[in-house]
């Protein structure tokens, strides 16, 4: 059986972590009166919006099929998940650029307590991030299967889990260069470190934000299960007695479940009873060694090739 990483955990875990963050720049932005650090209390709520979001669509993807729907709701997990690659590109990546341009060209004088608080909540949200990134890592780790983290990435059909993954990467990595940039404005006094580190942040968003929303817009359209997992598929099916030769093998990626259609020779050629209980019992085996398969369809031949 192939592990799934539970999505769930690690979207909780983001959403707590992006909230006490929220708080921590809230508190700085009430002591300090500063509007960047109200900004970014204003951006860490919008991320846990994205948290929410996905927990929507897993919750829509779970609805059971209808008339109009009849292979379910699975997919709805890869709107909603694609909708936030796009959040996180538009409301992170692009408001970040706006940020460092107007801090760029501001030329505002240096408050360096205020600095000092921003400081101190980077460093705290640092450490959210991480447990939040180490939770994640424990997720995907379920199903990596022996891949790298990169091969795993692309070929993964958990679309919430890789954009979990890409938005807790961006935000401890954008967090880590905003830490160094303002130390750098502290000890330099020049405030074009902390412009040039918001800038910096924000083109990382961009660049993320389009990775995973190529990776969902591909789940969106309509994939196959991973390739390994179709490869295993396959070698099932022709290792059973009752099937001579499969001659084609399509899956489809639904959210969680998987839909597969079959075209075999089959070993029973004479009595039409006999070849629909082979075909019940394949496809009876075949859910119970794959549990992700929900929807098959078996269309037996008499060659390996059908006119």
């Amino acid at each position: 059986m192939a592990a799934n990483g539970d999505s769930t955990r690690a979207i909780l875990f983001a959403l707590g972590a992006n909230f006490a963050i929220a708080c921590a720049k809230g508190v700085a932005a009430f002591f300090t009166g500063s509007t960047a650090m109200l900004a970014e209390t204003v951006h860490s709520l919008a991320d846990c919006g994205n948290q929410l979001l996905l927990l929507l669509g897993m919750k829509q993807s779970r609805r059971p099929p209808n008339p109009d729907y009849p292979l379910g709701f699975g997919k709805a997990i890869y709107f909603w998940s694609f909708l936030v690659a796009v959040m996180l590109f538009s409301v992170g990546g692009m408001y970040s650029l706006y940020e460092g341009w107007h801090k760029l060209s501001s030329h505002e004088a240096i408050d360096i307590p205020k600095l000092w608080w921003a400081v101190g909540v980077l460093v705290f949200a640092i450490v959210a991030e991480g447990m939040s990134m180490r939770a994640c890592l424990q997720e995907v780790a379920k199903e990596k299967r022996g891949r790298t983290l990169w091969r795993w990435f692309r070929a993964s059909r958990q679309a919430e889990l890789v954009v979990i993954l890409g938005e807790d990467l961006a935000a401890l990595a954008g967090l880590v260069l905003a830490l160094v940039a303002l130390l750098l404005t502290i000890v330099s006094g020049n405030p074009m470190w902390d412009a040039l580190g918001t800038l910096a942040i924000g083109a990382l968003l961009i660049i993320v934000a389009v990775f995973v929303a190529r990776e969902v817009k591909a789940m969106l359209i309509g994939q196959s299960m991973e390739p390994e997992r179709q490869a295993e598929l396959r070698a099932f099916l022709e290792a059973r007695p009752e099937v001579d030769y499969v001659i084609s093998l399509i899956t489809l990626q639904l959210g969680n479940d998987v839909m597969v259609s079959v075209q075999a020779q089959m070993a029973e050629h004479q009595s039409a009873r006999l070849l629909v209980a082979q075909i019940t019992t394949v496809e009876r085996a075949m859910k119970a060694a794959f549990p992700e398969v929900k929807w098959s369809f078996f269309e037996p031949e008499l060659s390996r090739t059908p006119n």
